[in-house]
């Protein structure tokens, strides 16, 4: 039933537009996700987001549409919120190497965020698939919360390429290790009690041997291959974002940060998009799941301060229209709220919160005084049809709202009346 006795001006142009789903079974049949390929057009890279990580629905959602771009849209690549350096060996397991069992190894340190059952899908379908689905990862390594996954094998490349520098990598590598965790809620707070002789001498080192990849390419490429040097440079930027992120997270913390300067992981996660995009072969389309504040096309503020330019606004920016944006939100239920907890295995703890009535303005109280249920909105066609006045300007992040103009943020929506906290996370 709608929540006020005065509608969104947004909920009529819903009730008239918004495409209704009828399940949410990711193995049940695809028919209502049609009205998904009008959206989509001819993108060659679409972003499927959520609210917030670890909740049942948006998981399920998200499997049903990479099925659907999968199969009927001719999609070849499931790029993901997952370490860079750690998507390789994933992208090897979903081609069928090694045992179907063996996943649980690979995944064993990383947050559960939903990446298992994509995978096994698509091993299933790349077992019988005359085109077989990729799998990428994009982020800065273990979640911002270790170097370490994208230096060992940077270390191996040295190892045969150039054994001079591998001295310095290995204490970089030292470095690293003294405050490691599982990501960066845990790592963060380690990386401030080193000594600052420690933290620049880890940052003078990355920079050194960054300026060293790229000014030697030219021999690393004659000793090895293109190939071999693309995924170690890669992997050591990922090493140095991951490295300013701990300063930048430390100075907006302490009040003394730069302007957006956590941006870092952000702009990184889009490069790792467009260097996937490079080098799979021509036409390669791909499908990016991260969260609705990584994948949104506008600056990330809060309280009024701007604190992030997101990976789907530079993906924006360099793609123009072959860049879409779809987000995932939920009108009732429950959300996952993240609580910082050093001694939890992940650096935080989740808190399984209600959510209160969706709030005026919000995309949320549009669809609840829509009384749509399960349902998708194309909001490039609401750009449009609708002013500007009636366009919400908020939507929900977690339990709290992130403020900013729905309408240009992203281009389609899909929202489900109810979401529960999935069963596999530290509560």
């Amino acid at each position: 039933m709608p929540v006020s006795s005065h509608p969104h001006p947004f909920a009529d142009w819903l009730r008239g537009h918004a495409a209704p789903l009828t399940h949410l079974d990711p193995e049940a049949p695809l028919d209502d996700l049609e009205p998904l390929r009008d959206l989509i057009g001819d993108a060659r890279v679409v972003a499927i987001g959520e609210n917030s990580h670890f909740i049942t629905e948006f998981s399920l959602l998200r499997r049903r549409i990479l099925r659907f771009l999968a199969e009927r849209c001719g999609f070849t690549v499931l790029a993901f919120e997952y370490g860079f350096s750690e998507g390789f060996p994933l992208d090897a397991w979903a081609q069928g190497e090694g045992a179907d069992d063996e996943l649980a190894a690979h995944l064993a340190a990383a947050i559960p965020v939903g990446v298992d059952e994509p995978l096994r899908w698509m091993r299933r379908h790349n077992a019988t698939a005359t085109a077989p689905v990729r799998f990428a990862g994009i982020d800065i390594p273990a979640a911002g919360g270790s170097l370490l996954p994208a230096l060992a094998p940077v270390a191996d490349y040295l190892r045969e390429i150039d054994p001079e520098v591998l001295p310095m990598i290995q204490q970089a590598m030292r470095i690293a290790e003294s405050f490691a965790g599982a990501s960066a809620a845990s790592a963060a707070p380690a990386w401030t009690r080193l000594a600052a002789a420690e933290q620049d001498a880890l940052s003078a080192i990355l920079m050194r041997l960054l300026i060293r990849f790229r000014a030697v390419e030219l021999l690393y490429v004659s000793r090895g291959d293109q190939h071999g040097y693309d995924i170690a440079l890669r992997r050591l930027e990922a090493a140095c974002h991951a490295d300013y992120g701990f300063r930048a997270m430390a100075g907006l913390f302490a009040g003394t940060g730069w302007t957006a300067d956590t941006s870092a992981r952000d702009v990184y996660m889009a490069g790792s998009v467009l260097w996937h995009l490079e080098r799979f072969e021509p036409g390669t389309r791909i499908v990016l799941a991260a969260h609705n504040a990584h994948i949104q096309k506008t600056p990330v503020s809060f309280n009024g301060h701007l604190t992030g330019l997101p990976m789907g606004q530079h993906l924006h920016h360099w793609l123009g229209d072959d860049y879409l944006a779809l987000a995932l939100t939920s009108v009732t239920g429950q959300t996952a709220d993240m609580r910082p907890d050093e001694n939890a295995r992940f650096g935080f703890t989740i808190d399984d919160t209600a959510l209160q009535p969706p709030e005026p303005g919000s995309i949320e109280a549009a669809f609840a005084d829509a009384d749509l249920g399960l349902s998708l909105a194309d909001l490039r066609r609401a750009r449009h049809e609708s002013g500007p006045a009636a366009a919400p300007d908020r939507i929900r992040i977690q339990s709290a709202y992130l403020h900013t103009p729905i309408l240009d943020a992203f281009d389609g929506i899909l929202s489900t009346p109810i979401s529960t906290v999935a069963d596999d996370v530290a509560r």
